[in-house]
């Protein structure tokens, strides 16, 4: 399967939100809100739906055709 630049910065999005919920979960950490003012500011809120949009299209990448090796 070959990526375009806006699937890569899709995955590499969802990566740091990944890792974003592994601070919540382990640390209660939520750095985002650490470094934007808090969970309800609008940096926070525009990051967390940017990465959430990212997530749902990412999922388009589980149904494209892969090329074989």
């Amino acid at each position: 399967m070959k990526r375009n630049w806006f699937d890569t910065v899709a995955l590499v999005t969802v990566i740091i939100g990944a890792i974003n919920w592994l601070l919540v979960g382990l640390f209660k950490y939520d750095l985002v809100a650490s470094l934007l003012g808090g969970q309800t500011s609008i940096g926070a809120r525009i990051v967390y739906t940017i990465v959430g949009l990212f997530g749902l299209y990412t999922i388009s990448l589980l149904f494209r055709d892969c090329d074989e090796v």
